[in-house]
C-alpha cells in the first residue's frame, strides 16, 4: 500500500510505502476508511475534530520506536494520545501520524515494595484498580477515565496530594522513546535531567511508554462524598471554604464547586475526601456540616475507587469544552463576588471549581520539578461545557469574559488545563523560572522540535 494523498497537499511528493510499515508492527495500522480509525482519533473533547492521515494502535514499545521512527524519516507530523484527555486537543492532528496508546494498558504492583509500573494507555480507573487490591494508591486525578500519561507528565493533582504530593512528586521512573527513536529509562540515577523535564514537562521531551510510581496506603475505604447547598448561598459558603479548607489535616481534601445537578437544579457543593481515621473525620467534618443545613450530605464511609469514579459523569466523553484556569494565593471577597455574578445562569453541563493544594504539595522546592506552584493555594478553573455547537460561542466569551475579571488575583497555571488557543506565552506562565531549563534540555533532546504538538517548549540552547 501506498500513499501521499491523505498525507501532503504536494502531489510531486514521494509516495510512502505503508506497506513494509505495516508488516513491521504487532498493532495496527489504521487508515481512514479502515475500523477502529474513528474510535482512535476521536479524543474526549468534542470541540477537536481532526483526521490524522494513519494511526499506530500501539501493542508495545517496539511499536512505538517504529512509529516515531516512521513518522521522522517521512517528515510526517506526528501526535500522540495515551487518555485523549487534552482540553487544548493536542493528542489528535490532521494529516501526519497518530501514535494511540490506549490498547498499553498494563498495571503491575509490587505490594511490598509499594510500587507501581504502569504502562501509558492505562486510565485512572485501571491503575486505581489494581493499586487498591493491595489497598494502595498514588495522586491521581478526580476523574477516572483520564489517562495516567498526560496527567502524570503535566503535573498531576488529585484528592491525595495534600497527604502524599502531587503524582510527579511520586514518580521514581518512567520508560521512554526519544525522537531519535532510541529507548531509555530516566530516573533520579539514570538520566536525571531528562527525568527533572518531565515530571510536569509534557509530551515535550518523548514518548512515554511506561510509569512506575511510588504507592501509599490508602483505603480500600475512606470518608467521602458530596454535601449540596443552594447555589444562593455560594458568597458566604466560599467565605467558610477560604478558612475550611486551609486550617484541616493533610488527610482531608475539599473541592468546592459551582454546577448544575440532572434535574435542573443549580447548586453549591464540597467534595470531601478524607484519607485517615473514620472517626476523626467525622470529627473534621463538624465545622462543615455545621454551618449552613445542606440540601444533601452524601458523605459516607466507602471505596476510594467509587470516590475516583464519582464525578465522571460531570465531564463525559462527547461533550465540547474550553477551560481557563490559575492559581489563587487567596481568595478575596473581590474575587467571591466576581465568582457569583459569572455563575447566577451558569449553563446546565458547566461548572466552577475551586482545591485547595497544602501540605505535602507545599514542602516541595519549586525547583525540583517543572512544576513551579509550591505556595499554599487554591486551584482554580472555569469549565463550559456544551451538546450544542451552536452555543460555542456563546460560552467561550463568557469563559473568556469571566476569566478577564478573575485572573488578575491569580498567580500562575498548568500546562493541562491550557485551551486551543493558549500559545507561547501561557506555557511560559505554567513553568516560571522553570522555562529557560525546560528550553534547554528540550534543544538538547529535541532540537528540531519533532514532538511538538503538545503545550509547546521551544528549543534554545540557551535557554
Amino acid at each position: 500500500m501506498k500513499t501521499n494523498d491523505l498525507i501532503s497537499t504536494d502531489k510531486n511528493a514521494p509516495e510512502i510505502d505503508t506497506a513494509a510499515f505495516q508488516s513491521s508492527l504487532r498493532g495496527a495500522l489504521l487508515l481512514p476508511d479502515q475500523e477502529g480509525y474513528n474510535q482512535s482519533r476521536t479524543i474526549w473533547n468534542a470541540m477537536i475534530d481532526k483526521y490524522p492521515a494513519m494511526v499506530v494502535k500501539c501493542a508495545g514499545v517496539s511499536d512505538v520506536i517504529a512509529a516515531v521512527n516512521f513518522a521522522r524519516e517521512n517528515q510526517l507530523v506526528l501526535a500522540i494520545k495515551a487518555g485523549g484527555h487534552s482540553f487544548a486537543g493536542r493528542s489528535t492532528c490532521d494529516g501526519g501520524l497518530l501514535i494511540d496508546l490506549s490498547a498499553m494498558k498494563g498495571v503491575r504492583v509490587d505490594p511490598v515494595k509499594q510500587t507501581a509500573r504502569a504502562e501509558a494507555g492505562a486510565l485512572l480507573a485501571d491503575l486505581d484498580h489494581e493499586t487498591q487490591a493491595f489497598g494502595l494508591a498514588v495522586t491521581a486525578g478526580v476523574v477516572s477515565h483520564t489517562g495516567i500519561a498526560g496527567l502524570t507528565l503535566g503535573g498531576g493533582q488529585g484528592y491525595l496530594m495534600n497527604k502524599f504530593g502531587l503524582t510527579i512528586d511520586n514518580l521514581l521512573s518512567v520508560d521512554m522513546v526519544l525522537a531519535d527513536g532510541s529507548f531509555v529509562n530516566a530516573s533520579e540515577t539514570e538520566n536525571k535531567d531528562l527525568f527533572w523535564a518531565i515530571r510536569g514537562g509534557g509530551g515535550n521531551f518523548g514518548v512515554v511508554t511506561s510509569f512506575e510510581y511510588k504507592l501509599h496506603k490508602v483505603g480500600p475505604e475512606v470518608l467521602a462524598g458530596m454535601i449540596l447547598y443552594p447555589l444562593a448561598q455560594a458568597r458566604e459558603l466560599l467565605q467558610f471554604y477560604r478558612e475550611y479548607s486551609m486550617n484541616t489535616p493533610d488527610d482531608m481534601s475539599v473541592i468546592a464547586g459551582i454546577f448544575t445537578l440532572p434535574d435542573g437544579t443549580k447548586v453549591f457543593g464540597f467534595v470531601v475526601c478524607w484519607t485517615g481515621d473514620i472517626d476523626e473525620g467525622n470529627r473534621q467534618l463538624e465545622p462543615l456540616r455545621a454551618f449552613r443545613p445542606p440540601m444533601a450530605d452524601l458523605i459516607a464511609p466507602g471505596p476510594y475507587v467509587q470516590l475516583q469514579k464519582s464525578l465522571d459523569a460531570a465531564v463525559p466523553h462527547g461533550l465540547q469544552r474550553y477551560n481557563k484556569m490559575g492559581y489563587l494565593p487567596e481568595i478575596s471577597d473581590e474575587l467571591i463576588d466576581i465568582v457569583v455574578k459569572n455563575t447566577e445562569g451558569i449553563s446546565p453541563y458547566s461548572m466552577v471549581l475551586f482545591n485547595a493544594m497544602k501540605g505535602a504539595v507545599t514542602r516541595v522546592d519549586p525547583e525540583e520539578t517543572p512544576f513551579p506552584y509550591r505556595d499554599q493555594q487554591w486551584y482554580f478553573d472555569i469549565t463550559p461545557q456544551w451538546a450544542d455547537p451552536q452555543e460555542t460561542d456563546s460560552l467561550i466569551a463568557w469563559a473568556k469574559a469571566f476569566w478577564a475579571e478573575v485572573e488578575p488575583h491569580t498567580r500562575g497555571t498548568a500546562v493541562n488545563w491550557l485551551s486551543p488557543d493558549d500559545g507561547l506565552d501561557r506555557v511560559k506562565v505554567a513553568y516560571g523560572p522553570n522555562y529557560s531549563r525546560l528550553a534547554k534540555l528540550k534543544h538538547r533532546y529535541d532540537p528540531d522540535n519533532f514532538f511538538h504538538l503538545n503545550n509547546n517548549i521551544l528549543p534554545n540552547a540557551n535557554g
